[in-house]
């Protein structure tokens, strides 16, 4: 039995229902051309907010299709949090590495780099790099990794301090090996763990920032189909149509919370003595 199928049979039953979420969104973001009754940009005023044959949750403002822009939506919400957190880890692993590894000098100048990022709410940052750039789904996620690699080099940084003092590590230098050798082989492969968790519990917020930067105009452009894009259209529609609004925030509450009872079932199967303790 392969480690992670193990994981798999030892998680608790909201690890479990968080996995299958996971899984099942996933899988209708990829399959949203094969199953979307119709194209998220066919429009027909004369639709507005009615439920017509086969469009089984209704039509938008401009007579969209809902459930087609839930199912795209999907795929590109997903897609912006998950690269845009691809991105701020390999930012923020690379920086936390060569702070906690090189120390001095080389430390203190990343880390009073990495505490101006912290300076600020992560939302108001995401927000100002959004402001001077363009919309594009190229800018969210830029926006959303640029306020988030900070937090994760703190993280790795700490791991990076005290993998550092292993035995093993010591050997190494005594055999004559390099420091980029040190860290790719040595220390990089035992902070694994910790930054699979920080990376999976941090596809969360960037899913809610993402959202929130689309509720207030700052995301993608309006015609892509993003949870947070229908959020902020349909709020001007919220007495006349409801279900505007409810369809995709039940999607970006489902999404975040899978996605956290997932990252505390990893972050518990990576340190026993954490589930002993509560």
């Amino acid at each position: 039995m392969t480690k992670f199928a193990e994981f798999l049979r030892n998680m608790t039953m909201a690890g479990k229902f968080a996995f299958l979420g996971i899984v099942i969104v996933i899988l209708l973001g990829i399959l949203a051309p094969a199953i979307a009754p119709h194209s998220p940009h066919d429009q027909d005023i004369t639709r507005k907010f009615k439920k017509v044959d086969g469009y089984p949750l209704g039509c938008d403002e401009l007579g969209r299709c809902v459930l087609s822009r839930l199912l795209y939506g999907a795929r590109l919400s997903l897609t912006i949090a998950l690269f845009a957190r691809l991105l701020a880890i390999l930012v923020g692993v690379a920086v936390g590495l060569t702070a906690g590894y090189f120390g001095g000098a080389i430390d203190w100048t990343l880390m009073r780099l990495a505490d101006i990022f912290l300076a600020f709410p992560s939302l108001l940052l995401a927000i100002a790099i959004s402001m001077v750039m363009d919309s594009s789904v190229q800018t969210v996620i830029f926006a959303i990794a640029a306020s988030g690699w900070a937090e994760i080099a703190k993280i790795t940084r700490a791991s990076a301090m005290e993998l550092k003092t292993k035995e093993y590590v010591t050997v190494a230098k005594t055999f004559g090996a390099g420091d980029f050798r040190i860290i790719m082989t040595h220390i990089l492969p035992n902070a694994m763990p910790v930054i699979t968790v920080v990376f999976t519990m941090g596809i969360a917020s960037a899913v809610l920032t993402e959202a929130s930067l689309s509720y207030l105009g700052m995301g993608v452009p309006p015609e892509l189909p993003t949870w947070g894009g229908m959020v902020n259209a349909g709020k001007d529609y919220l007495i006349a149509y409801p279900a505007a609004v409810f369809y995709p925030g039940l999607a970006i509450a489902f999404l975040v919370i899978v996605f956290n009872l997932f990252g505390d079932e990893l972050r518990d199967a990576m340190d026993p003595a954490r589930r002993v303790n509560l």
